[in-house]
């Protein structure tokens, strides 16, 4: 996100006989076709400083909607190895790594691979591998899920095909890297 754009703190309503949640005011836009409600933010890209740890829900939907690069919105690199991904270093966190990793980081191009790396805080701090990935099928959407009321309940990934999608605020698409090699891009 850019400092000139916002997120909103939407209101939401339970829709009847417990079937999910729902915005007042719901506009066709506000879910994707499967049903899922998404966030809402202003779109006004370029107006102010980059928020680099704010991720702004349209543009990330739409990139790993259509495997777009994560910086500058053009496709990402694809090669026999597969799509290009930067992710930050999680290598201790299964043995199988990154084999099933879900990620919410859309791919990237190689001319922006490098820019990234040198741009984002998070890149830098944590550490980032550069994996290809052969199929990167999509899982769901992480967000905020709700219950009756509607309360929030937490933050977390949810996959399409759990009942509690209903009840989730979607922010961001999730894939599933598959046959991948870490790579050196």
């Amino acid at each position: 996100m850019w400092s000139g754009e916002t997120a909103e703190t939407p209101r939401l309503v339970e829709l009847p006989n417990g079937a999910g949640i729902a915005y007042p005011d719901e506009i066709l836009g506000d879910r994707d076709s499967r049903g899922v409600l998404w966030d809402r933010a202003t779109i006004d890209p370029g107006q102010g400083t980059p928020r680099f740890a704010k991720i702004h829900v349209h543009r990330q939907r739409r990139a790993m909607r259509k495997l777009l690069c994560q910086v500058c919105a053009g496709p990402a690199d694809r090669n026999d190895d597969g799509t290009l991904w930067l992710i930050p270093d999680r290598t201790r966190d299964w043995p199988d790594w990154p084999e099933g990793m879900l990620v919410a980081e859309p791919p990237v191009c190689l001319p922006c691979l490098h820019r990234a790396t040198n741009t984002c805080p998070a890149l830098r701090a944590e550490g980032h591998l550069i994996i290809r990935a052969r199929e990167h099928p999509t899982y769901g959407v992480e967000g905020f899920r709700y219950r009756t009321g509607p309360t929030p309940t937490g933050h977390g990934t949810t996959s399409f095909t759990d009942p509690a999608i209903r009840w989730t605020l979607a922010s961001k698409l999730v894939r599933t890297l598959q046959h991948c090699t870490v790579s050196k891009a």
